[in-house]
């Protein structure tokens, strides 16, 4: 039984509207036609004033037949994350270019065809770029088209995207394919290739938008273009095994509330993504396809890709090998722990200190050992989760007082007497950078018998004028009784570390469970930090190359019209709204800034920000047009 092509074109004014097409039996020819020009007659983009019908006989010697691409979707909550999925592909390809090729789309928005690009040269290959290249020519086989029987929908967006993508996926020199459609009520586009398969991404446009467009990614030489033009544009193909599309509707199941919880995140602007980094931390990286200036890394004094950090570190590497192979008490314990536990111990000039596996755990680990049921804990409204769950571990009655103050601190404990007790709080609180009132702090634990506790985290290679933190900021004038650290910030490593008496360090070695029932850290690491310990004794010109970048900073943005004080790395910038946050930070990293929106629960709902980190190694007049990227975006607030 012969088969004809049959298409239907439709525009107003030489703008097109709709097209389609579709492979079929003679028998089928005039109620098809009357469902495509129906189609022509009724789309959202408007009326036509031209419509065309073609129809052909085909030779079924020349049609191709095609098994569908796989099929998966990506749930996205926006625009913006559904353009990072299209990143996300284009890096898969390996295309370094990925955000010049994005940029492109917009060049294929009034075309019919789409642009057919050279992904090495970024040149357009179309013979004319007004009309661009035209996949033509396909259906999916019988029996598994949508819109046969009576009162079925006139189109089926998936079932037609599938047939052409599968089309184009198998063209010569063709690595792959990005499609957003033009249809004002379906923002549903696509990547598509190969070794991907077909992959559907929910929001590629706002709603109501008509911009869409398509690219043929090309890979080969000129010599092969005009085989590749003819293939997509004049080759039959019937697409066979079409994967059905899961309907929404499923049946409830014991998941489900894990997929509600997910969406009411989206629809509060709480849902998290994560952005790839291919490249070092330092204060430049290589994210999305280009140089991007970091500007939220706790890597503060750029510890991590120095090269006489690297370089020890894989000295290391060599000769005690990439694992510790146990804990600390079994197998795990190397020379290079207790080395590094003593360099640590000096610079913090206390008697002893104890690496554990991050500054999460030793949080955890140090509070629920320290305290227990009937002891009582004192904590700052503002520190850090950590803190809180090792607050929530340890079974004590935790009582929380006003975020730094101390009076409220001294009516809290008269409050709540206890035998046992512990005052904890951040030194540098990581989503707002103040630093804690340690004098008082320390006076009102000693006088009440408590036990004191500081988290280093982020004091630690910032404050003071050589990095010792906040006893150095302080002038050496107290100290607690314990302080609390991590090998991940400014020395640019990995690891948490408790210091305080020998005493202490004994105790947590037998009671702390994080400690005791954790692989410990990789040689590597140990060795890392160590140099980065040195590297800061030696050289503390880098804290105040820091110190000073942090004041030039708060400079550029006060001369500009925006409050920004800070005597830390972290320099928050208030902005409330959840979304507006989210679109401040994606609209500076497509800029080229990678900064981090701060949003619930890491911070109280209505009170989302720009967390900016700053580095030693940042130049002058890249913090300058940082500030001014920034100020553009709260240039109506000002």
């Amino acid at each position: 039984m012969p088969l004809y092509s049959i298409k239907m074109r439709a525009s107003a004014q030489g703008r097109h509207i709709s097209g389609a097409e579709k492979i079929i039996p003679d028998s089928r020819i005039p109620t098809c036609a009357s469902r495509l020009l129906q189609r022509g007659l009724t789309h959202p983009k408007g009326s036509p004033d031209l419509l065309n019908i073609k129809i052909e006989c085909l030779q079924d010697k020349d049609i191709l037949y095609l098994d569908a691409l796989p099929v998966s979707t990506v749930d996205v909550f926006d625009v913006h994350e559904g353009m990072q999925e299209i990143r996300k592909f284009l890096e898969s390809l390996g295309l370094a270019n990925a955000e010049k090729i994005i940029s492109l789309l917009s060049g294929a928005y009034s075309m019919r065809g789409a642009i057919l690009l050279d992904v090495d040269t970024l040149e357009r290959l179309e013979p004319d770029p007004g009309r661009g290249v035209r996949a033509t020519y396909m259906d999916q086989e019988a029996g598994q088209r949508s819109g046969e029987t009576p009162g079925a929908s006139p189109k089926n967006h998936y079932q037609e995207a599938i047939v052409l993508a599968t089309k184009v996926a198998n063209a010569p020199n063709v690595i792959g394919e990005i499609c957003i459609s033009d249809d004002p009520g379906y923002v549903t586009g696509y990547v598509a290739s190969k070794s991907a398969g077909y992959k559907r991404i929910t929001r590629m446009k706002e709603y109501g938008s008509e911009n869409g467009g398509r690219i043929f990614l090309y890979r080969g030489g000129r010599e092969d273009v005009g085989k590749t033009i003819s293939y997509l544009e004049k080759q039959p193909v019937i697409v066979r095994n079409v994967q059905p599309l899961e309907s929404k509707e499923k049946a409830a199941g014991k998941f489900d509330f894990i997929e509600k919880e997910l969406q009411a995140m989206r629809d509060t602007h709480l849902y998290r993504t994560m952005k790839t980094i291919r490249s070092a931390q330092s204060r430049t990286v290589e994210c999305g396809g280009r140089t991007m200036l970091m500007m939220a890394s706790n890597n503060y004094l750029d510890m991590s890709s120095r090269t006489d950090v690297k370089q020890h570190a894989a000295q290391i590497l060599e000769v005690y090998g990439a694992g510790s192979g146990g804990s600390r008490l079994t197998t795990g314990n190397t020379a290079l722990h207790e080395m590094l536990e003593q360099k640590i111990a000096s610079f913090k000039s206390t008697e002893s200190a104890l690496v554990f596996n991050s500054g999460y755990t030793a949080n955890t680990a140090a509070i629920s050992a320290l305290m227990g049921k009937g002891d009582t804990i004192f904590s700052d409204e503002l520190n850090h989760a950590s803190i809180i769950d090792g607050c929530r571990l340890s079974g004590a009655n935790v009582v929380v007082y006003r975020h730094n103050d101390m009076k409220d601190l001294e009516r809290s404990i008269s409050e709540h007497p206890c035998a046992r007790g512990l005052i904890v709080s951040d030194a540098v609180f990581s989503m707002d950078g103040d630093i804690l009132h340690l004098p008082e702090f320390v006076q009102i634990a000693d006088k009440n018998g408590l036990l004191s506790m500081v988290d280093e985290a982020h004091s630690t290679g910032v404050l003071g004028k050589t990095g010792r933190g906040i006893t150095e900021h302080f002038y050496y004038q107290c100290r607690p009784d314990i302080l609390m650290g991590t090998l991940s910030k400014a020395i640019g490593s990995e690891g948490g570390f408790v210091c305080g008496s020998k005493n202490l360090t004994e105790y947590l070695k037998n009671k702390a469970r994080g400690f005791i029932f954790s692989t410990s850290l990789s040689p590597v690491a140990m060795a890392a930090s160590y140099k980065a310990f040195e590297v800061i004794e030696e050289h503390p010109e880098l804290v105040a190359r820091l110190q000073e970048n942090v004041r030039f900073f708060c400079q550029c943005l006060q001369e500009g019209g925006l409050f920004a004080h800070s005597e830390t790395a972290v320099i928050p910038i208030l902005i409330g709204d959840e979304k507006k946050a989210m679109e401040v930070s994606q609209a500076l990293f497509e800029e080229g800034y990678f900064t981090s929106a701060i949003r619930y629960p890491t911070v109280k709902k209505g009170s989302a920000r720009l967390r900016i980190a700053l580095m030693a190694t940042h130049e002058r007049e890249q913090l300058k047009k940082a500030a001014q990227a920034i100020l553009k975006h709260f240039s109506d607030t000002l």
